[in-house]
């Protein structure tokens, strides 16, 4: 199968990439997906190795913080059988599971790539995260955009 690129958005007070950073093997589970077409993504299209760049959402400064990959395959979210949890559901059984994750291993943490500065890019204009109305916390990337991002924007 043909590796697939995804932009996966975070909120930095949930789950930042200095959280990553420092998790055993840089690795985190993406959890608490609540999106249907976003869960449908990780559940039916994402594979161990396809790329991600890992984005700070709703923040002071949105952008791409850093570079990681899918690092499992699917599994149910642990936080929908949690009561008390703000992700539990309670319609979520053992047997019939609602949501699901995939784990995301940080390769590396870049410069942040603020979102002003992807739109001044025309190479950029079809992103999904840059149309208006766009919500989605992962959407998939087109390879060029992946390729723009990776090898034109991040520094070192």
């Amino acid at each position: 199968t043909r590796m697939k690129y995804w932009l996966m958005k975070s909120e930095p007070d949930e789950c930042s990439i200095d959280d990553v950073l420092a998790a055993p093997g840089r690795v985190t589970a993406w959890s608490g997906v609540r999106n249907y077409q976003a869960r449908n993504f990780m559940r039916d299209q994402m594979s161990v190795g396809d790329g991600v760049l890992f984005y700070h959402s709703n923040c002071k400064e949105p952008g791409i913080a850093g570079i990681a990959r899918v690092s499992s395959t699917v599994y149910p979210d642990d936080t929908q059988f949690k009561r008390g949890s703000k992700y539990f559901d309670p319609k979520a059984t053992q047997e019939q599971p609602r949501w699901f994750n995939v784990d995301v291993q940080l390769v590396k943490k870049i410069p942040l790539i603020t979102i002003e500065e992807l739109r001044r890019h025309p190479e950029l204009a079809r992103m999904r995260t840059l149309q208006r109305g766009n919500r989605l916390s992962i959407t998939p990337l087109d390879p060029a955009e992946w390729k723009f991002i990776t090898t034109r924007l991040v520094r070192d």
